[in-house]
């Protein structure tokens, strides 16, 4: 069986450097598909507008969320045709509601059913950092922001029905190890 697991949490707390490690350990894992679609956004728009997330800049939010829940939902697809135990997943699908959520965007049937379609089996939210939170080119919102981000992913994963455990804060190994040592005996 091959259980999938979702490492999730707001802009800038380290999910991307677990997700390395833990491939880097031999794990299959899923990468972010949004800091590309941002690049894209960025040489689409005006560059000098962005002051936030992309969904707040694009010409069409509503097609950006769309086609970063297919992407989510073709990264699902994939992992299920997988022989591995576990399949990590840089943000899960409920990822694009609670974004959708925080910055007061509607959605329609199509997103809560892709939430209610593809169910993960753990989900683990890294919270905010502010000693490690660095903002850059695709990651724009602030360290404020950021908490209500966090505050968001935990409403809505709660919504749909998981128990989020908190990653502690601690360095990168040490998180990977809370993360294995929590799935432990998988």
């Amino acid at each position: 069986m091959n259980n999938k697991v979702v490492i999730t949490g707001a802009p800038g707390t380290g999910k991307t450097s677990i997700i390395n490690g833990l491939e880097s350990k031999g794990h299959y894992c899923f990468h972010e598909i949004i800091r590309d679609m941002t690049s894209n956004a960025k040489k689409e728009s005006d560059s000098e507008a962005f002051v936030s997330n992309p969904l707040v800049f694009v010409e069409d939010a509503l097609q950006f969320n769309k086609d970063l829940l297919s992407g989510r939902a073709r990264h699902y697809k994939n992992s299920l045709e997988l022989n591995v135990p576990v399949s990590f997943f840089d943000r899960g699908i409920p990822d694009v509601l609670a974004y959708m959520d925080f910055f007061e965007q509607t959605y329609d049937e199509e997103f809560i059913s892709a939430c209610d379609n593809h169910r993960y089996d753990h989900i683990f939210v890294v919270p905010p950092w502010q000693e490690i939170y660095v903002s850059d080119n695709e990651r724009l919102e602030t360290f404020g922001e950021a908490e209500k981000i966090h505050d968001a992913l935990i409403n809505t994963y709660t919504k749909f029905g998981y128990d989020p455990i908190i990653v502690p804060k601690r360095p990168v190994l040490d998180r990977i190890g809370f993360i294995l040592d929590t799935l432990n005996p998988i």
